[in-house]
């Protein structure tokens, strides 16, 4: 009895599970019900809906407009079903630029919007400011050895000392910069603005007071003491034109006195009247601006040597001319053609965004955003089991001949993401596969392997986030698949329309003769226009074709002192073709003259031509057009009878 209790208990719970599951089921297709169905494929209200809107901006959703679009939409499935049926969606041209598009939809979903848009505003808000700063440089590799970095640290704070205790910051970059240009210029790098330099350079330039000497901060380059030496509101940017006279403080005496002659004879030229861009080609000894009237690019901070800067944005109207002004290069004289104040931050938001992601900036971005999926995938670590890795490294791995199969017993996890497990040798599949890239050999291993292991994980996670794009955000699924389905599209109808009827020239020309009375001229007249310079002319010109004479002889006679007193245009078109057409009847014969752009005309008819196929030359792009049109209704009634379609049109009328 118990046994049969139990029994019953279970077929119970069975039941009430199968109608659980039956009524979730039903609820589902209550939400959101299937409009159409082809072969075993079916499509649901919402993603119809959701194309026919996007598709029918004028909100149209009467029955027939649903219907029209139903239709268009059948065509469409049908189109991608048949290139998914020929393998077309497996060949590795089509999986190659649909992943170049999925490269470029997914970017706005793998970064941290709000610390983009922070960047950004930084960035703007700098670009109001320009700086004029000094910097030393003490080199030293990114991935420099602890003892390389050590002593450039040393050296680097020990100048620092110096210019705190007084020497002259100038001075001690001629004498100790690594940066080749301090001895010329004594580590001046004029006036800049935001994204002109590293970003950690930037940072240190734009939050050291005027005056001061930033602490040492580390680029890509090196070490760098920064001094900040003025501060001033951005003077935008201007668009200007020189000519210059090439000098240098090598030239001898006699040399540089001739450059600075010449050009002050130039400007006297430009001050009686000369012609700039003229002057420009003939004595700029610029080469690359001389032959376009010595116009230069847009050009704001930091771009041009500091006294050309100056003096290009001390013009205050565009067309007025500068002095000449004498820089290392030689002596200029600049002409101001157009200038524009900082933008408005939407209007540089596309620029400003472009350039911060090719910035070392972009890197706190992804890191930000590499955090925040650790937070949401439940990121677990465990540290001691990457020594073990470390370990099995050795100085072959800088050059890529790293042995991996010396890590082959290794296969603890390092961390865990999402509930999965990756493991060392995840890890040294990764190292193995990265080895290639050159390295210095200074890198101690365990830097080496612990910078490669951060590589290893920031990358996990962040590709980790991109394979599930599809499965998080249903925007991002949806616009996948429209391009899914238009590059099939696009390539099947490519072979099976617009490339056959290229190419059919047989079928196109059947096609011609069965279509040709589609492609039929109107009545046209043949004949000669008269174009005479007056009207004396025109009437002897007219008298003579009355009396049936050649054009040959009209011309003889009355082009003896000039070709221009009558000349003549055939013609063999319909009416509307002309305007002088209209002036006259539409008869064989010689019309009236007529007035004719400041002349006299006038019409010889000679015949009227009926209606007439035009010759398939003629009319080759037309026919080509109807030729694909033809091929691809012929295409779709083919597909039509290959696969079951069945519209379900009460879900389609309850759209609104």
């Amino acid at each position: 009895m118990k046994r049969r209790n139990l029994i019953n208990r279970v077929k119970r719970m069975a039941l009430l599970f199968c109608l659980l599951g039956m009524m979730g089921a039903t609820v589902a297709q209550m939400e959101d019900p299937v409009i159409l169905i082809i072969e075993e494929n079916t499509v649901t209200k919402s993603e119809f809906e959701s194309i026919f809107r996007k598709n029918n901006q004028d909100a149209d959703v009467s029955e027939d407009a649903l219907r029209e679009y139903m239709q268009l939409f059948i065509n469409f499935k049908l189109k991608v079903m048949e290139a998914q049926e020929l393998g077309m969606d497996t060949v590795q041209k089509f999986l190659r630029e649909l992943d170049g598009y999925r490269t470029q939809l997914a970017r706005p979903y793998l970064t941290d919007e709000s610390q983009n848009e922070s960047l950004l505003e930084e960035a703007y808000q700098r670009k109001k400011e320009e700086i004029k700063a000094s910097h030393l440089l003490i080199q030293v590799a990114q991935d420099a050895s602890p003892s390389d970095t050590l002593k450039a640290w040393k050296k680097i704070t020990d100048l620092r000392k110096k210019a705190m205790a007084g020497s002259d910051f100038a001075e001690l970059a001629r004498q100790h910069s690594e940066d080749p240009s301090a001895k010329d210029n004594g580590g001046n790098l004029g006036y800049f603005s935001a994204l002109q330099m590293v970003y950690p350079f930037e940072n240190a330039a734009y939050n050291t007071p005027v005056g001061s000497i930033s602490q040492p901060i580390r680029t890509r380059f090196g070490y760098h003491l920064v001094q900040v030496n003025d501060r001033r509101p951005g003077r935008g940017e201007i668009r200007a034109a020189h000519i210059m006279m090439r000098s240098s403080d090598s030239d001898s005496p006699e040399k540089q006195k001739r450059a600075e002659r010449q050009i002050k004879e130039v400007y006297e030229e430009l001050m009686a009247g000369g012609d700039f861009a003229d002057l420009a080609l003939k004595y700029s000894d610029d080469g690359s601006t001389s032959g376009k009237g010595g116009e230069l690019p847009w050009f704001g901070a930091g771009k041009m040597v500091e006294e050309f800067e100056n003096a290009a944005f001390a013009l205050s109207e565009n067309g007025e001319i500068s002095e000449p002004v004498k820089s290392r290069f030689g002596w200029h004289i600049i002409k101001r053609l157009d200038y524009k104040p900082l933008p408005s931050k939407e209007e540089m938001r596309n620029d400003l965004k472009t350039r911060i992601s090719k910035d070392s900036r972009s890197e706190i971005t992804r890191k930000a955003f590499v955090n925040k999926l650790k937070k949401e995938y439940n990121f677990k670590e465990f540290p001691r089991q990457l020594k073990p890795v470390i370990s099995v490294l050795d100085t072959n791995i800088y050059y890529g001949s790293w042995d991996p199969s010396k890590g082959a017993k290794l296969n603890a996890v390092l961390f865990e993401l999402d509930g999965k497990k990756y493991t060392q040798q995840d890890f040294i599949k990764y190292l193995a596969e990265k080895q290639t890239r050159r390295r210095s050999s200074a890198t101690s291993l365990e830097a080496f392997g612990n910078d490669m292991y951060a590589q290893f994980v920031d990358e996990t996670v962040f590709n980790y986030e991109d394979s599930k794009l599809e499965e998080k955000y249903p925007e991002f699924r949806a616009l996948m698949r429209e391009y899914h389905d238009g590059i099939l599209l696009f390539e099947l109808t490519d072979l099976m329309v617009w490339t056959r009827a290229v190419r059919d020239t047989a079928g196109l020309e059947a096609f011609y003769e069965d279509n040709k009375e589609s492609y039929k001229y109107g009545e046209r007249a043949e004949g000669v226009f008269y174009i005479c310079s007056d009207a004396r002319v025109a009437a002897t010109a007219q008298k003579m074709a009355r009396k049936g004479k050649s054009d040959e002889d009209i011309r003889k006679k009355l082009n003896k002192i000039s070709d221009l007193s009558v000349r003549m245009e055939e013609f063999k078109a319909e009416r509307e073709r002309h305007d002088y057409l209209s002036k006259v009847d539409w008869k064989p014969g010689v019309s009236d003259t007529f007035e004719y752009k400041n002349q006299v005309g006038f019409v010889h008819i000679h015949q009227i031509h009926p209606p007439e196929p035009k010759p398939l030359s003629e009319v080759r792009g037309l026919v080509t057009a109807a030729f694909q049109n033809h091929l691809e209704r012929q295409w779709i009634q083919e597909l039509r009878e290959k696969y079951f379609i069945e519209i379900k049109n009460d879900v389609l009328m309850s759209i609104r």
